[in-house]
């Protein structure tokens, strides 16, 4: 595995999930969402917490349909996903998303009883650690 600081983005329509590995590349923590109030305020918020962060490569959750196909949701995530690799001058790579929102959700609720006022804030970035770490297990299979 290249040890690199990689940063997940969970690309939501009210909140954008994050999540970064330790500078060595092994463990996930989240960071704060980044509230979504128009791209070009979500690009450069994100291009500022990549550089005070050290990051040096960007995950993007790619939320295809059940079947594997790419909706509009997905379409609206690769677009984005290009212009923040455009904005940053870091690699950005697309990963399959499709149940890590419903699992933050449900560990949320299960497993840590989280009141739903407080789940959606902490959803978004515990969706970004979830893609992150099934990024690293899928790069070290």
């Amino acid at each position: 595995m290249n040890h690199e600081r990689i940063l997940a983005v969970d690309y939501g329509s009210k909140r954008i999930g994050l999540a970064v590995t330790d500078p060595l590349g092994y463990t996930v923590q989240p960071l704060p969402y980044v509230p979504r109030r128009s791209r070009r305020q979500a690009l450069s918020e994100l291009v500022r917490v990549a550089g005070e962060k050290s990051v040096r490569r960007i995950v993007v959750g790619l939320p295809k349909s059940l079947d594997g196909t790419l909706g509009p949701k997905a379409r609206e995530c690769t677009n984005f996903a290009d212009q923040l690799g455009v904005e940053s001058g870091l690699p950005v790579e697309l990963f399959d998303e499709r149940f890590t929102t419903a699992e933050a959700e449900r560990i949320l609720i299960e497993e840590l009883d989280v009141s739903r006022e407080r789940r959606k804030h902490v959803r978004d970035s515990l969706a970004a650690c979830l893609l992150l770490e099934s990024y690293l297990k899928a790069k070290d299979a």
